[in-house]
């Protein structure tokens, strides 16, 4: 409710600065009376309404009555209304409120725009109508014409026609103040401010703090009538609707009630229709709030089931999707606003179609920033939650994949922020998506290890995997490799049955202390990089062998069977296959059933 506590301090805020604002433009009427009530001077305001504006064209009659009329002088601005309809002894009482009704009814139906009148005696000569008539243009619904009349120093004047003057007491009483006008005082007409009356300013207050009352009431009547029905689903997804959406409806509520007392006011045409756009862009932020809202409500929902089904690939997707959803409700609600609010969208999105080429150019890093956020929402390499390895010997926990950047939480619990353009492209390790992990090490004996010292160490090590209730026994093995430079080196290979880091680093513990107690118990150990010395006599070559083997070389070389660079012709084939292997004593194979 944090919404409604911030428009209760604006409102408490704005109440007593507009009271001020009233009470100081009520002080002058009190001080000056109307000058629709002065009739002694009433002539001479008259002559000077005439020289000021030239009655002999359209515009300036038209000029001259709607200036009279903004300064009250209503006696002058009868001079610009044909009253022959009206009996010689009614003219001077009835003309100025005649005009001040129709001025009322212009406001209201009909707002004129000078540049639309002739500025030609004649008036305007294409419009179809009599040379001597001519209708003010801009209404259907109300028709008002200007005649050519001449006046008492022998001109041609344009007046409002006989015929409109007739219809202006029907014309105020459809469109006019009706009761209010004779009910209030005079001075809440006559003092005007925007083209907004005193009582209109007065009412505008009103309906904001009624609307903000009735609107707060509805609400509470709506909370208490469906909080019951609420309670009794199983469902938590209503109650969750019900305390979020409540702001935004009551906005909504606020604006409908000050639109209907706008409305009552009878405010003039540019007035009304100034405040129907700001009113209708208030009901597309109601709408748009609520629509944002609704948006939250349904992600935590979604993201609670996809939690519990374990779905943590779409809850990878769901931040992102949420904030697209978010900024397209945003884009539409401004452009419904500005075109509420009276500017051409229109051109707007033809010139954002125009400037496009050049904002892409401009941005093509956050434009690349955001494919590659999509890319990595959509192929997830990695997903929110998971630790991977990166930019080569770098590992983290990600924690957020935005619409510009990834943050990556490393094991120094630093937070890494990469743009997701560098970040997609990167050779990506998911440590978080396996399965089982390597074990993997290389073991080097001393070179005094004998033979059956060697097979006691390998025979101890593959049973020590076999036997071990998390080491995956099938592709596990251990194999004597080759001869280093210090050692002799014997290769350990098997996978850890677990996805765990922390468990992993436990069982490779276990393991390579049981293999540290095997290396022992075949009274061998792991050798280390040195260098012996040993001091002793040579006893030299084994003489007697030496002569065996040159004496069988010199056999192979007169029966021209030297196998070099090859053996003879069918000598492979009597000795294939007849090497003891598995060697003699081994244990007997085991068939693929995995019995012996």
């Amino acid at each position: 409710m944090i919404e409604v506590a911030r428009l209760r301090a604006t409102l408490r805020v704005l109440a007593p600065v507009v009271v001020a604002a009233a009470a100081c433009l009520a002080v002058p009427l009190a001080q000056e009376p109307p000058a629709a009530t002065d009739t002694e001077a009433a002539p001479e305001r008259a002559d000077r309404v005439r020289d000021a504006y030239d009655p002999t064209v359209p515009a300036g009659a038209v000029r001259g009555y709607i200036e009279a009329c903004r300064a009250g002088d209503y006696v002058g601005a009868a001079a610009f209304l044909n009253l022959e309809s009206i009996a010689a002894a009614e003219r001077e009482q009835r003309g100025p409120e005649l005009a001040r009704r129709l001025k009322i009814v212009l406001d209201r139906k009909l707002w004129i725009h000078y540049e639309q009148l002739s500025e030609q005696p004649q008036g305007d000569l294409d419009d179809g109508l009599p040379d001597d008539l001519e209708r003010i243009p801009g209404s259907e619904e109300v028709q008002v014409f200007l005649e050519r009349l001449p006046d008492d120093q022998g001109r041609r004047v344009w007046k409002f026609s006989a015929s409109t003057v007739e219809r202006i007491p029907a014309l105020y009483d459809r469109y006019g103040y009706g009761p209010l006008g004779d009910l209030l005082p005079p001075s809440m007409f006559e003092l005007r401010f925007l083209e907004i009356q005193l009582w209109q300013w007065i009412g505008l207050v009103l309906s904001v703090f009624l609307a903000y009352l009735l609107s707060w009431v509805v609400v509470q009547v709506i909370y208490r009538v469906a909080r019951p029905f609420v309670e009794r689903t199983e469902t938590k997804l209503d109650d969750r609707l019900l305390q979020t959406l409540l702001p935004p409806v009551r906005l909504g509520i606020a604006v409908l009630f000050f639109t209907i007392g706008s409305y009552l006011l009878r405010l003039s045409l540019p007035a009304y229709e100034l405040l129907a756009g700001i009113e209708k862009a208030l009901a597309v932020i109601a709408v748009t709030w609520l629509a944002l809202r609704a948006v939250d409500v349904a992600s935590n929902v979604a993201r609670e089931r996809l939690v519990e089904a374990d779905n943590r690939s779409a809850m990878a997707v769901l931040p992102l999707g949420r904030r697209v959803v978010k900024v397209f409700l945003l884009a539409i609600a401004v452009l419904a606003a500005l075109q509420n609010l009276g500017f051409n969208i229109t051109g707007l999105v033809a010139g954002l179609g125009v400037g496009g080429l050049a904002v892409a150019l401009a941005a093509q890093k956050t434009i690349a920033n955001l494919f590659g956020g999509v890319s990595l929402v959509t192929d997830q390499p990695v997903r929110v939650g998971d630790v991977c390895r990166f930019a080569g010997d770098k590992v983290g926990t990600v924690e957020t994949i935005g619409l510009r950047s990834t943050r990556v939480r490393t094991l120094d619990r630093s937070l890494l922020t990469i743009p997701n353009a560098d970040f997609s492209d990167m050779l990506l390790e998911n440590l978080a998506v396996r399965d089982k992990m390597r074990l993997y090490t290389m073991l080097g004996l001393r070179y005094e290890t004998t033979p059956d010292q060697l097979r006691y160490v390998l025979a101890g090590l593959r049973r020590l995997l076999a036997e071990h209730p998390r080491i995956d026994a099938e592709p596990a093995r251990v194999r004597f490799v080759g001869f280093g430079a210090s050692s002799l080196d014997l290769e350990l290979f098997a996978y850890v049955l677990t996805n765990d880091w922390a468990e992993f680093l436990k069982i490779r513990e276990d393991v390579y202390l049981r293999l540290m107690d095997v290396v022992e118990q075949s009274g061998t150990g792991f050798a280390f990089p040195s260098q012996t010395l040993y001091l002793g006599r040579d006893g030299g070559l084994d003489a007697e062998r030496s002569r065996a083997a040159e004496r069988k070389v010199r056999e192979w070389r007169e029966r021209g069977e030297l196998p070099f660079p090859d053996f003879p012709p069918g000598a492979v084939e009597d000795f294939r296959d007849t090497a003891d292997y598995p060697p003699r004593g081994s244990a007997p194979p085991r068939d693929e059933g995995g019995e012996s």
